[in-house]
């Protein structure tokens, strides 16, 4: 390797390191932040993979869960804003639902142009028998918190959630 290789791999090697050492050495409010993002994730992962051994997809479920939160019927564009999805993304979600029997699309009442999306019985059935066990396979998790744990970081995420 001639000397001008050897300067330039010089060069790349310090960048890496100094670009390793920027996001290793975070300040505390971001390592606060990923920190929450992993676990986050971890929590997430725990009840998809209860989901999963149910046969059954979580997103789904939360789309269920979201029309029975609103008393069992909702506009598409109010759930997507719910779940954080777009509305062209909902449909995506709704579509299987649909053909599972679990929701049902019909016209809005005072509106013909907007659609309602409404649990069917069998969606309620799915909740009613599922989510305990969903419940309880995240409560497993979440109890390595003592109650008043619990409470104090149900006070921080809501300030965190605060506009």
């Amino acid at each position: 390797m001639d000397s001008i290789q050897q300067d330039h791999t010089h060069k790349i090697d310090a960048n890496i390191d100094g670009l390793q050492q920027f996001v290793l050495d975070l300040p505390l409010a971001n390592e606060a932040f990923f920190n929450l993002v992993e676990t986050t994730a971890s929590l997430v992962a725990v009840s998809e993979k209860y989901w999963q051994a149910q046969g059954l997809n979580g997103a789904r479920i939360r789309v269920l869960v979201e029309i029975a939160k609103q008393g069992g019927a909702i506009l598409p564009s109010v759930l997507a804003g719910r779940i954080g999805v777009t509305k062209a993304n909902i449909s995506l979600l709704l579509t299987p639902l649909e053909k599972d029997g679990y929701i049902t699309r019909t016209e809005h009442v005072r509106d013909g142009r907007k659609t309602v999306i409404s649990l069917t019985e069998a969606g309620r059935t799915l909740l009613s028998q599922q989510l305990p066990g969903n419940r309880e396979t995240v409560a497993g998790k979440m109890n390595r918190l003592d109650p008043d744990e619990l409470r104090q970081l149900m006070a921080l995420l809501q300030k965190l959630n605060k506009p």
